[in-house]
């Protein structure tokens, strides 16, 4: 079975975060002190009632939000005091979102849909159209690109939605509520999908579901109650962690100039 090499620190490592909206009697304490580490490779499912702090733990994880008080490490490289650009450039390089509402252009084709992060990055018109393509054909829609949202079924979107997440080539895929507007069998689709991109791919994958039969396909569940980190198991059957991507390189600017 292969393993993150033991040497690599966590992909994801939160310690004592706290979140906190308001002031005064208004006060609301959406984080209480979290600490969870991910390792790269691992499929983690993140679970919990409304208002338990799982989204808020997401979102900072991604760098749209941040914490009030604690530590974020990225690959070992502290998160929390960088600067509003910095988290852009982090996430427009290691980083890749699905949302539940799919978040695509209504008037923009697949393809362009799927280029958009390429186009943030500064990347040339013909290395975008195939990156976009390849993008799409490893999701399953190759001969789709040049359909809009309208002309595609709930399965499709969540689809091209992936494809623009995973375009980038990133090392995380944070994925919320990804199958939440879908019926049973595009759900199971879109599953088999992430689980496919985890194991053949690497990319760590970090779900938010209110779903257990959606949950049972991720290798490890975390538990959120009131702000805090009550559960955290293994699911029988299934890998610690994937290997990396074969012959990726580690960006060791990253390291040297976080955010870069």
């Amino acid at each position: 079975m292969n393993t993150v090499a033991a040497a690599e620190p966590p992909l994801v490592a939160l310690a004592g975060v706290t979140k906190t909206y308001g002031s005064g009697s208004a006060t609301f304490h959406a984080l209480r002190g979290v600490d969870l580490e991910i390792a790269r490779g691992e499929f983690t499912a993140i679970m919990g009632p409304s208002g338990c702090g799982k989204s808020t733990a997401m979102n900072i994880i991604g760098c749209l939000d941040q914490a009030t008080r604690g530590s974020y490490r990225f690959r070992g490289v502290e998160i929390t005091g960088l600067t509003r650009d910095q988290r852009a450039r982090l996430r427009r390089r290691y980083i890749g979102f699905v949302f539940q509402g799919f978040n695509l252009l209504a008037r923009t084709s697949a393809q362009e849909n799927v280029e958009l992060p390429l186009v943030y990055r500064g990347h040339g018109a013909r290395e975008r159209h195939a990156a976009a393509r390849s993008a799409l054909a490893q999701v399953g829609l190759a001969g789709w690109e040049h359909h809009t949202p309208a002309e595609l079924s709930g399965g499709q979107l969540q689809r091209v939605a992936i494809a623009r997440a995973i375009v980038t080539s990133p090392m995380l895929l944070l994925a919320d509520e990804p199958t939440g507007n879908l019926d049973s069998q595009r759900s199971v689709e879109i599953m088999d999908l992430l689980v496919a991109l985890n194991r053949e791919r690497g990319i760590t994958i970090v779900m938010v579901t209110h779903e257990h039969d959606m949950a049972a396909y991720a290798a490890r569940v975390l538990r959120f109650r009131d702000g805090v980190v009550v559960g955290d198991e293994r699911q029988p059957g299934t890998p610690r962690a994937a290997a990396a991507p074969a012959g990726a390189a580690e960006d060791d600017a990253f390291a040297a100039r976080a955010g870069a």
